[in-house]
């Protein structure tokens, strides 16, 4: 990226460099903030491979399949590059044309993937299955010898996950809880809720500490609440009792005087 902005001059390099920066910072946590720096990086500079890229993650990350994928396309021609593939078929898929995403999958760009490139592939593939409901073929998909090692790879606890969930949705739940299993001992960075399904699979259930607390302070609120309705009603009680007593003394007292 820092080549191809070279060639644009130096305050408009800066400028768009700092709006893709801010792409990247914001694309997970707030993918609408991070949309907006990317149009303002294609406005300054729409030739440039990197932008169209951005933009077209951010599209992507918005749910914007369409604008997506044209951003990708761009970026494509002019990088000649594969490695957007896998997820220009997942736009197709997010287009609802998983068919189109298959062919994606059987295309020769796939063989100038790297590794991870090809995984991500398969497993926008199996995705695709699941889409035209082929729970079966989905499965037969992800089972590859990326899968089976036991070596753990960038990839690996999202395969391990894909896998899981496929078997679970197949009825498999004997499976799937073993490969949710597998999937979190690979899930370092906490990448997948493989932890929060296969707690959900052995019955399970999480409290949040912070509600429950909140909850028991709102009762011992309400409790002191009721303690002091009950003081003030007593006090009221004393009061009319006492007010009792001084009539009754004061009736006798004009007594005594007649």
């Amino acid at each position: 990226m820092r080549q191809e902005l070279l060639s644009l001059p130096k305050t408009l390099a800066e400028d768009v460099a700092r709006n893709l920066v801010m792409v990247a910072r914001l694309i997970d946590e707030d993918p609408e903030g991070a949309y907006g720096y990317s149009r303002v990086a294609l406005r300054l500079a729409s030739r440039v491979a990197a932008v169209r890229e951005a933009a077209g993650f951010a599209a992507y990350a918005n749910q914007k399949y369409s604008e997506a994928l044209a951003e990708f396309r761009a970026a494509r021609r002019m990088t000649g590059s594969a490695e957007l593939w896998p997820v220009m078929a997942d736009c197709e898929r997010g287009l609802g044309r998983p068919e189109k995403a298959l062919d994606m999958a059987g295309a020769p760009e796939v063989h100038k993937l790297d590794k991870a490139g090809q995984v991500e592939m398969r497993l926008v593939a199996a995705g695709a299955r699941r889409d035209m409901d082929q729970l079966d073929a989905a499965i037969v998909t992800l089972q590859s010898p990326e899968l089976a090692s036991n070596s753990v790879q960038p990839w690996t606890a999202r395969l391990r996950y894909a896998y899981a969930d496929a078997l679970l949705a197949a009825g498999r739940e004997g499976e799937a809880r073993e490969w949710f299993a597998k999937a979190v001992e690979a899930d370092r960075d906490s990448s997948t809720d493989a932890s929060d399904r296969l707690a959900e699979l052995d019955g399970v259930e999480f409290v949040d500490a912070l509600v429950e607390a909140e909850a028991e302070a709102e009762g011992e609120g309400e409790a002191e609440g009721d303690s002091a309705s009950a003081g003030d009603g007593e006090s009221d009680g004393e009061g009319e009792n006492q007010s009792d007593s001084e009539s009754v003394k004061a009736s006798e007292e004009d007594g005594d005087k007649d």
